[in-house]
Protein backbone atom coordinates (compact mmCIF):
# COMPACT_ATOMS: atom_id res chain seq x y z
CA UNK A 1 0.00 0.00 0.00
CA UNK A 2 1.31 3.86 -0.37
CA UNK A 3 3.58 4.71 2.16
CA UNK A 4 4.52 1.42 3.44
CA UNK A 5 8.43 1.32 2.89
CA UNK A 6 8.53 -2.11 3.10
CA UNK A 7 7.26 -2.76 -0.41
CA UNK A 8 10.03 -2.80 -2.74
CA UNK A 9 9.54 0.33 -5.17
CA UNK A 10 11.08 -2.05 -8.55
CA UNK A 11 8.45 -4.65 -7.35
CA UNK A 12 5.39 -3.33 -5.95
CA UNK A 13 5.44 0.49 -6.88
CA UNK A 14 4.88 1.55 -3.34
CA UNK A 15 6.43 4.99 -2.31
CA UNK A 16 8.88 5.27 1.04
CA UNK A 17 6.68 7.24 3.63
CA UNK A 18 8.46 10.71 3.39
CA UNK A 19 7.26 10.72 -0.78
CA UNK A 20 4.70 13.29 -1.61
CA UNK A 21 4.86 11.96 -4.98
CA UNK A 22 5.84 8.66 -7.20
CA UNK A 23 5.77 6.86 -9.94
CA UNK A 24 7.22 4.54 -13.11
CA UNK A 25 5.49 5.94 -15.40
CA UNK A 26 7.49 8.45 -17.58
CA UNK A 27 9.89 5.41 -19.12
CA UNK A 28 12.51 6.48 -16.76
CA UNK A 29 12.24 3.95 -13.94
CA UNK A 30 10.98 4.60 -10.74
CA UNK A 31 10.79 8.00 -9.29
CA UNK A 32 9.49 9.60 -5.97
CA UNK A 33 9.11 13.21 -4.73
CA UNK A 34 9.08 14.79 -1.56
CA UNK A 35 8.77 18.78 -0.81
CA UNK A 36 9.30 21.43 1.09
CA UNK A 37 6.78 24.81 1.14
CA UNK A 38 6.21 24.22 -2.78
CA UNK A 39 9.43 23.53 -3.58
CA UNK A 40 9.86 19.25 -5.17
CA UNK A 41 12.78 17.34 -5.34
CA UNK A 42 12.29 13.86 -7.25
CA UNK A 43 14.72 11.20 -6.36
CA UNK A 44 15.39 7.87 -8.60
CA UNK A 45 15.44 5.02 -7.67
CA UNK A 46 19.33 3.53 -8.75
CA UNK A 47 19.30 -0.55 -8.53
CA UNK A 48 22.34 -2.30 -7.45
CA UNK A 49 24.87 -3.50 -10.25
CA UNK A 50 28.79 -2.99 -10.90
CA UNK A 51 30.96 -1.17 -13.05
CA UNK A 52 34.35 -0.22 -13.74
CA UNK A 53 35.49 2.95 -11.77
CA UNK A 54 37.59 5.01 -12.76
CA UNK A 55 39.39 6.32 -16.51
CA UNK A 56 41.16 4.44 -18.70
CA UNK A 57 45.27 5.48 -19.36
CA UNK A 58 44.27 7.05 -22.69
CA UNK A 59 40.95 9.38 -21.42
CA UNK A 60 41.86 10.95 -17.92
CA UNK A 61 44.43 11.92 -15.55
CA UNK A 62 46.25 10.32 -12.66
CA UNK A 63 43.83 10.27 -9.99
CA UNK A 64 40.92 8.68 -12.02
CA UNK A 65 43.58 5.49 -12.32
CA UNK A 66 43.83 2.53 -12.04
CA UNK A 67 40.51 1.68 -13.16
CA UNK A 68 39.26 -0.93 -11.19
CA UNK A 69 35.90 -3.09 -10.54
CA UNK A 70 32.96 -1.53 -8.13
CA UNK A 71 30.25 -3.42 -6.81
CA UNK A 72 27.12 -1.56 -5.45
CA UNK A 73 25.53 -3.59 -3.52
CA UNK A 74 22.17 -2.52 -2.77
CA UNK A 75 20.40 0.03 -4.48
CA UNK A 76 19.31 3.67 -3.35
CA UNK A 77 17.66 6.78 -4.11
CA UNK A 78 19.21 9.56 -5.75
CA UNK A 79 18.33 12.99 -6.71
CA UNK A 80 16.80 13.12 -9.98
CA UNK A 81 18.75 16.76 -10.68
CA UNK A 82 20.97 19.58 -8.33
CA UNK A 83 19.43 20.82 -5.94
CA UNK A 84 17.79 23.59 -7.00
CA UNK A 85 17.56 27.17 -5.54
CA UNK A 86 14.23 27.08 -4.21
CA UNK A 87 14.71 23.92 -2.56
CA UNK A 88 17.94 25.27 -0.71
CA UNK A 89 16.41 28.46 0.09
CA UNK A 90 12.41 26.78 1.18
CA UNK A 91 14.94 24.79 3.95
CA UNK A 92 17.77 27.24 4.48
CA UNK A 93 15.78 30.17 4.21
CA UNK A 94 18.93 32.11 2.37
CA UNK A 95 20.43 31.75 -0.86
CA UNK A 96 24.07 32.41 -1.05
CA UNK A 97 24.40 31.85 -4.88
CA UNK A 98 25.82 33.98 -7.80
CA UNK A 99 23.21 33.34 -10.37
CA UNK A 100 19.49 33.99 -9.06
CA UNK A 101 17.46 34.77 -12.27
CA UNK A 102 15.16 31.30 -12.01
CA UNK A 103 14.67 29.37 -8.94
CA UNK A 104 14.93 26.37 -10.77
CA UNK A 105 18.86 26.82 -11.87
CA UNK A 106 20.67 24.83 -9.67
CA UNK A 107 22.15 25.99 -6.07
CA UNK A 108 25.84 26.75 -6.58
CA UNK A 109 28.13 28.88 -4.44
CA UNK A 110 27.93 26.55 -1.19
CA UNK A 111 30.35 24.59 0.90
CA UNK A 112 30.71 21.04 1.24
CA UNK A 113 29.87 21.75 5.13
CA UNK A 114 27.07 23.64 4.07
CA UNK A 115 25.62 21.32 1.93
CA UNK A 116 26.16 18.76 4.76
CA UNK A 117 24.15 21.53 7.12
CA UNK A 118 21.07 21.53 4.27
CA UNK A 119 20.98 17.77 4.57
CA UNK A 120 20.86 18.12 8.45
CA UNK A 121 18.13 20.71 8.75
CA UNK A 122 16.18 19.09 5.73
CA UNK A 123 15.71 15.56 7.48
CA UNK A 124 14.71 17.64 10.56
CA UNK A 125 11.69 19.01 8.43
CA UNK A 126 10.66 15.23 6.72
CA UNK A 127 10.83 12.79 9.15
CA UNK A 128 12.55 9.50 7.72
CA UNK A 129 13.68 11.12 4.48
CA UNK A 130 17.68 10.68 5.49
CA UNK A 131 18.92 11.96 2.50
CA UNK A 132 22.96 13.04 2.43
CA UNK A 133 25.53 13.04 -0.28
CA UNK A 134 26.64 10.65 -2.53
CA UNK A 135 29.55 8.74 -2.06
CA UNK A 136 32.09 8.54 -5.00
CA UNK A 137 30.88 5.48 -6.24
CA UNK A 138 27.78 6.23 -5.67
CA UNK A 139 28.22 8.95 -7.75
CA UNK A 140 29.97 7.61 -10.78
CA UNK A 141 27.81 4.46 -10.60
CA UNK A 142 24.73 6.36 -11.04
CA UNK A 143 26.29 8.65 -13.93
CA UNK A 144 27.73 6.28 -16.00
CA UNK A 145 23.91 4.08 -15.94
CA UNK A 146 25.80 1.26 -17.82
CA UNK A 147 28.02 3.01 -20.29
CA UNK A 148 31.33 2.04 -20.44
CA UNK A 149 32.43 5.18 -22.17
CA UNK A 150 33.71 8.73 -20.56
CA UNK A 151 29.87 10.01 -20.98
CA UNK A 152 26.42 8.79 -20.93
CA UNK A 153 24.92 8.39 -24.67
CA UNK A 154 24.54 11.57 -26.31
CA UNK A 155 26.69 14.62 -27.91
CA UNK A 156 27.92 16.26 -25.36
CA UNK A 157 25.61 19.34 -26.26
CA UNK A 158 22.57 17.38 -25.63
CA UNK A 159 23.30 16.13 -22.48
CA UNK A 160 25.26 18.86 -21.01
CA UNK A 161 26.06 22.35 -19.80
CA UNK A 162 29.69 23.51 -20.10
CA UNK A 163 31.69 26.11 -21.51
CA UNK A 164 31.13 25.70 -25.39
CA UNK A 165 26.93 25.70 -24.67
CA UNK A 166 26.14 27.54 -21.35
CA UNK A 167 27.04 31.13 -22.37
CA UNK A 168 28.76 31.94 -19.11
CA UNK A 169 26.25 30.76 -16.48
CA UNK A 170 23.79 28.23 -15.21
CA UNK A 171 20.45 26.72 -16.49
CA UNK A 172 17.72 25.38 -15.19
CA UNK A 173 17.65 21.59 -14.03
CA UNK A 174 16.42 19.37 -16.37
CA UNK A 175 16.74 20.93 -19.62
CA UNK A 176 19.51 18.63 -21.27
CA UNK A 177 18.68 14.88 -21.69
CA UNK A 178 19.08 12.38 -18.69
CA UNK A 179 20.50 8.98 -18.80
CA UNK A 180 19.53 5.98 -18.78
CA UNK A 181 18.32 6.14 -14.88
CA UNK A 182 16.60 8.93 -15.60
CA UNK A 183 19.10 11.52 -14.18
CA UNK A 184 19.76 15.09 -15.45
CA UNK A 185 23.08 17.29 -15.37
CA UNK A 186 24.83 14.67 -14.01
CA UNK A 187 27.37 16.08 -16.46
CA UNK A 188 28.11 20.02 -16.18
CA UNK A 189 25.91 22.93 -15.47
CA UNK A 190 27.12 22.61 -11.73
CA UNK A 191 29.91 20.18 -10.11
CA UNK A 192 28.37 18.33 -7.59
CA UNK A 193 29.79 17.01 -3.79
CA UNK A 194 30.41 14.08 -2.59
CA UNK A 195 30.10 12.85 0.75
CA UNK A 196 33.77 11.14 1.42
CA UNK A 197 36.96 12.23 1.45
CA UNK A 198 39.33 12.07 -1.26
CA UNK A 199 41.49 8.95 -1.69
CA UNK A 200 43.52 7.17 -4.29
CA UNK A 201 42.69 4.58 -6.09
CA UNK A 202 43.84 0.68 -6.65
CA UNK A 203 43.29 -1.86 -8.79
CA UNK A 204 41.73 -4.02 -6.45
CA UNK A 205 37.97 -4.95 -7.27
CA UNK A 206 36.05 -3.14 -4.18
CA UNK A 207 32.61 -3.49 -2.83
CA UNK A 208 30.59 -0.05 -1.75
CA UNK A 209 33.76 1.83 -1.26
CA UNK A 210 33.63 4.75 0.82
CA UNK A 211 37.01 7.32 0.89
CA UNK A 212 37.69 8.87 4.38
CA UNK A 213 35.11 10.57 6.44
CA UNK A 214 37.46 12.12 9.11
CA UNK A 215 37.36 15.68 9.77
CA UNK A 216 39.50 17.64 8.31
CA UNK A 217 40.15 15.56 4.85
CA UNK A 218 39.73 17.39 1.58
CA UNK A 219 36.34 16.46 -0.04
CA UNK A 220 35.93 15.54 -3.87
CA UNK A 221 33.01 17.09 -6.13
CA UNK A 222 32.57 15.42 -9.36
CA UNK A 223 30.76 15.97 -13.02
CA UNK A 224 32.35 19.42 -14.69
CA UNK A 225 30.50 22.19 -15.01
CA UNK A 226 29.00 25.49 -16.92
CA UNK A 227 32.81 27.04 -16.69
CA UNK A 228 34.32 23.97 -17.41
CA UNK A 229 35.86 22.72 -21.06
CA UNK A 230 34.94 19.66 -22.19
CA UNK A 231 37.45 17.38 -21.60
CA UNK A 232 36.89 17.09 -17.74
CA UNK A 233 32.99 16.54 -18.26
CA UNK A 234 33.04 13.75 -17.44
CA UNK A 235 32.01 10.57 -15.49
CA UNK A 236 35.49 10.03 -14.10
CA UNK A 237 36.33 12.91 -13.15
CA UNK A 238 37.14 14.22 -10.06
CA UNK A 239 38.74 17.35 -8.02
CA UNK A 240 39.83 17.35 -4.10
CA UNK A 241 38.53 20.95 -2.07
CA UNK A 242 38.82 22.18 1.29
CA UNK A 243 34.70 21.14 2.36
CA UNK A 244 34.62 25.17 3.39
CA UNK A 245 35.68 26.72 0.08
CA UNK A 246 32.80 27.85 -2.21
CA UNK A 247 32.54 28.36 -6.15
CA UNK A 248 30.01 29.68 -8.38
CA UNK A 249 29.84 26.38 -10.40
CA UNK A 250 29.91 23.96 -7.60
CA UNK A 251 26.88 22.56 -6.19
CA UNK A 252 25.06 19.06 -4.84
CA UNK A 253 22.92 16.07 -5.19
CA UNK A 254 20.66 14.50 -2.70
CA UNK A 255 21.26 10.35 -2.38
CA UNK A 256 19.62 8.10 0.34
CA UNK A 257 21.34 5.14 1.33
CA UNK A 258 22.88 2.80 1.42
CA UNK A 259 21.90 1.73 4.88
CA UNK A 260 20.97 -2.09 4.96
CA UNK A 261 17.01 -1.95 4.64
CA UNK A 262 14.81 -4.96 6.10
CA UNK A 263 14.14 -7.76 3.69
CA UNK A 264 12.43 -6.36 0.25
CA UNK A 265 12.64 -3.04 1.39
CA UNK A 266 13.67 0.03 -0.56
CA UNK A 267 14.50 2.13 2.34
Amino acid sequence: MPGDERCHPLLGGCPPSWATSWGQQDGLGVFVGFSVEGAEQRMRWIPPGRFMMGSPDAEGFADEQPRHEVTITRGFWLGETPVTQAMWTAVMGHNPSRFTTDTDLPMENVSWSECMSFCEQLNKRIEGLRVGLPTEAQWEYACRAGAGQMRYPGSLDDIAWYLDNSGGKTHPVGEKQPNAFGLYDMLGNVWEWCRDGWWSYDAVPQQDPVGPERAGVLRVYRGGSWAHEAGVVRAASRYPDDPGIRHQYLGLRLARGQEQPAEGSAG
